[in-house]
């Protein structure tokens, strides 16, 4: 459960989940969002967490440079998956991150899961785990390419 404050660039003391969350997404090598579509947009908690990246701003690899993120959204309708999605996509876009080329969208009207939380809609499944191999693919190559070693990529503009 994402239960911290909301975000003050202002506070520099953090509580201890707000703490996990940046420590852990500083040692991530790939993400994966996931955000009901609430009034057409992320909900607050999701966008109160992704506030918290701005302690990573000074970072070797600010914010969510060179990892890939893969983004589910899940809402009542289509409409609402879609417009969330964008909204997603946007925010991680901000925070220099890689959307991945499949996002997975839920519309909830239909009953997606069974009483005891099984996947009833296969093809569902099927999205999930190619969002999945495109994280997991990313962040493979990235650490195998130079740059993934470097932790960055520099060209030198006066060379070429």
């Amino acid at each position: 459960m994402l239960g911290f404050p909301m975000y003050s660039p202002e506070i520099t003391e953090r509580v201890e989940g707000a703490i996990r969350l940046v420590s852990a997404l500083r040692q991530a090598h790939g993400i994966i969002l996931a955000s009901p579509g609430y009034h057409g947009s992320i909900s607050g908690l999701l966008k109160n967490a992704l506030d918290y990246v701005e302690d990573m701003r000074a970072d070797p690899l600010p914010y969510f440079e060179g990892r890939a993120v893969g983004l589910i959204a899940c809402a009542n309708g289509w409409q609402a998956t879609g417009t969330t999605l964008v909204a997603m996509r946007s925010v991680v876009h901000a925070l220099r991150g890689w959307p991945t080329p499949v996002a997975v969208a839920i519309n909830s009207v239909t009953n997606v899961f069974d009483l005891d939380g099984s996947l009833l809609d296969l093809s569902l499944g099927n999205q999930v785990k190619l969002l999945t191999r495109q994280v997991l693919d990313f962040a493979t190559m990235r650490k195998q390419s130079s740059w993934g070693a470097n932790s960055a990529m520099y060209f030198d503009i006066e060379a070429s």
